[in-house]
């Protein structure tokens, strides 16, 4: 390797670094006992570059030095993934533009309260065609005392977390000698799993004094699908190393972020040119490993049942009772009318699965990570919604009437409640949005196995999932002999339909509910604007639909009413595209007695696990209703709240109510597109987590604390 020296003399005429040095903190305040992040952020002027833990052919790592108070103590340094450069001849691993380096703090037990000095010497080379040192002393103050805060940049590293690498616990991964050794060099071959279709694989080495891995990597034709990819290792030790430690990095096409997974590669001792695979083993910190891809067929089959099975899931049941109530008036219909009204719903359905396969494909092609429910995330959609679903309760209440030459409130509201075709594809499109929020049984593996495809595999996928979301309906109308059993239309009917009502009611209450985590307090503005909604659906219903004098009137009375609402309320108060900043640990809030959660971070995960701690991690979002129903009969109650202070297990809890990043990731990393998602991590830190069920119930949370405390 080249050293330093033979660049710092192009940029010793004076210069002086450019990069700018700054200490974050996670938390403004911690608890003593809390483990929190530290980051240290380099901001390079355009064009240059620091370096990463292992700088290749040239440069050298940015190094740190503590100043800790009594008490704190730093963790290992954790490095983002960083980009391969190259420099002439040389070749480089990289940080451009930004950087922020990640260090856990750990507060012990007796940690001083009030504010605390942390501070760090920084030293980095900082690279363009001349190269040049810089260094600063950089600190920030962090107060210890009873109740924590989150700091203003808790954002900012939660989004440099993101992008550390993945741990491989249950790798999959070989490493082999190539053909003999040629002096100090030697072939090395590195296999694993295409688990998608990728346009680059790399493999990134961490730094040793024994052995050099070339940074020059070629990538040989998948066979079986697996991976291969080709490097050359130098010795330079007096023996040949017996493992190598750095990232696999995979970069799907079209432009894609790329992932990157950790690995040591387990290889033969001594001299031996054998060429059988030695299987990669974990780093110490665990997570989740690469298995073999499932088979399509198998996940097309899992996609169906899960569509099948959202049917009876909580959030469906609002439109169940809209498609019972138009069975109902369908029975004394013809029977080909029957039938195409459910083929038309079933369309519906498909088509609104298709525009969400859409999105997701666009949310990866502008290198965002999708998952399932992920415009629940979206303010602006929830407040859309919820107004939608107010207006359907409404119109089955009979507040206002469905009519060919209604206007304004019966293009949104009433089509879910109207008859013939387009309120048949409207309940297909209703069904569907208020479909996201749930992951049923047999539905997260489908979803986790198809965010990880190429487009077409999403789209089909997608479709299957409509499928058996519509199949019921779809069969039953296509038998409308079976609905005779049905009785007649009449005046229990119209009972019958207000009865229905209050299940969307219900709805539209909990999407009330979701929308208060984007708006804190100002959600009372939300209400103001659903009253005045109400009170104009009214009035056109009253006055305009049923009203024989002054129609006209009673129409700008709506149309004013509309117009202050959506002003006043929703652009002045409520700033309805504008939520309140998340706040981390909002849902960390339970009773005196509750579970002692933290908030979830990789960090935090890698810091309980080093200390052989047994982890328990709920991945959960406000308006997943799978989500709420699994933590009040299954975790938050008092069995499990008693195992967890008996095995001294860290609880942490990832709100994904907003959707962040490092969390779709991370639900990612375990074959899931959504949540809910409950790992139970083992003391053993080379274990891999158990991952529990979507449906939970406390024998089944029990079970697995019992299995990972063993």
């Amino acid at each position: 390797m080249l050293v330093v020296g033979l660049w710092l003399p192009l940029g010793a005429s004076g210069a002086t670094a450019q990069t700018r040095a700054r200490l974050l903190l996670s938390a403004e305040v911690a608890r003593p006992g809390e483990t929190i992040v530290a980051g240290v952020q380099l901001k390079m002027p355009p064009g240059w570059h620091t370096y990463w833990r292992n700088s290749g052919d040239s440069g050298a790592p940015t190094t740190f030095k503590w100043t800790l108070p009594a008490g704190i103590t730093a963790g290992d340094l954790l490095w983002p993934v960083p980009e391969k450069f190259a420099e002439a001849t040389l070749t480089v691993y990289v940080y451009h533009d930004e950087v922020v380096l990640l260090t856990p703090l750990t507060l012990s037990n007796a940690a001083a309260k009030g504010p605390q000095r942390i501070k760090a010497q920084v030293d980095w080379l900082e690279c363009a065609k001349t190269c040049v040192p810089g260094e600063a002393q950089i600190e920030a103050v962090l107060n210890v005392g009873q109740v924590s805060k989150p700091a203003a940049e808790a954002s900012l590293i939660d989004s440099w977390t993101a992008k550390l690498p993945a741990r491989l616990p249950d790798s999959t991964v070989r490493a082999q000698w190539g053909k003999a050794a040629e002096g100090d060099q030697r072939s090395l071959i590195i296999e694993w799993p295409a688990t998608n279709k990728v346009g680059e694989v790399d493999f990134f080495p961490y730094a040793s004094t024994n052995y050099e891995v070339s940074a020059r990597t070629e990538q040989l034709a998948d066979a079986d699908n697996r991976i291969q990819l080709r490097t050359t290792v130098q010795k330079t030790g007096r023996s040949w190393p017996d493992q190598i430690e750095g990232l696999i990095v995979t970069r799907p096409k079209a432009g894609r972020p790329v992932t990157a997974y950790e690995v040591t590669l387990a290889l033969p001792t001594a001299q031996t040119t054998s060429t059988a695979p030695a299987v990669g083993v974990a780093s110490t910190t665990g997570s989740t490993g690469l298995a073999p891809s499932p088979p399509l067929w198998l996940m097309l089959c899992y996609a169906f049942i899960g569509g099948l099975i959202l049917n009876v899931m909580p959030c469906v049941l609002p439109v169940l009772a809209l498609k019972i109530l138009g069975f109902v008036r369908q029975g004394q219909a013809s029977p080909g009318q029957v039938r195409k009204l459910g083929l038309v719903y079933g369309a519906g359905v498909l088509v609104s699965f298709l525009v969400l396969a859409g999105l997701v494909i666009g949310v990866k092609a502008t290198g965002h990570r999708a998952g399932w429910g992920m415009q629940f995330g979206n303010p602006v959609f929830v407040v859309a919604l919820t107004t939608l679903v107010m207006l359907v309760a409404l119109n089955l209440f009979g507040v206002f009437e469905v009519t060919f030459s209604g206007r304004v409130l019966t293009t949104a509201g009433a089509l879910a409640a109207k008859e013939g075709s387009a309120g048949a594809f409207f309940n297909g499109v209703l069904a569907t949005l208020l479909a996201t929020p749930c992951t049923a049984p047999f539905l997260a593996a489908a979803l986790g196995f198809a965010f990880t495809q190429p487009a077409p595999v999403i789209v089909l996928i997608f479709l299957t999932v409509g499928l058996g979301l519509a199949a019921p309906y779809v069969i039953l109308s296509s038998h409308p002999a079976w609905l005779k059993f049905l009785p007649k239309p009449g005046a229990w009917l119209e009972r019958f339909k207000t009865v229905m009502g209050f299940p969307m009611l219900a709805t539209a209450v909990w999407l009330l509910n979701v929308a208060a985590a984007d708006y804190g307090k100002r959600v009372l503005w939300l209400g103001l604007f659903l009253v005045l909604v109400a009170l104009a659906a009214w009035v056109f219903g009253e006055f305009v639909q049923r009203g024989q004098k002054r129609r006209g009137l009673a129409l700008a009375v709506c149309l004013v009413l509309l117009v202050f609402g959506y002003a006043y309320a929703l652009e002045d108060q409520l700033e309805w595209r504008s939520p309140v900043e998340p706040q981390v640990g909002r849902s960390l809030k339970e009773s005196a007695n509750g579970i002692d959660w933290q908030p979830w971070s990789a960090v935090a995960v890698a810091q309980a696990r080093a200390e052989g701690r047994l982890v328990f991690v709920d991945f959960t979002a406000d308006w997943c209703l799978t989500c709420q129903a699994n933590k009040k009969t299954s975790i938050e109650i008092a069995r499990v709240r008693a195992k967890l202070k008996e095995t001294h297990a860290v609880a942490l809890l990832g709100d994904y109510t907003r959707l962040p990043d490092e969390i779709t990731a991370e639900l990612q990393r375990h074959g899931r597109a959504g949540v809910p998602l409950v790992l139970v991590y083992p003391r053993d830190p080379n274990a891999p987590p158990i991952v529990l069920p979507e449906l939970l119930t406390p024998q089944i949370v029990l079970d697995a604390l019992h299995k990972a405390e063993s």
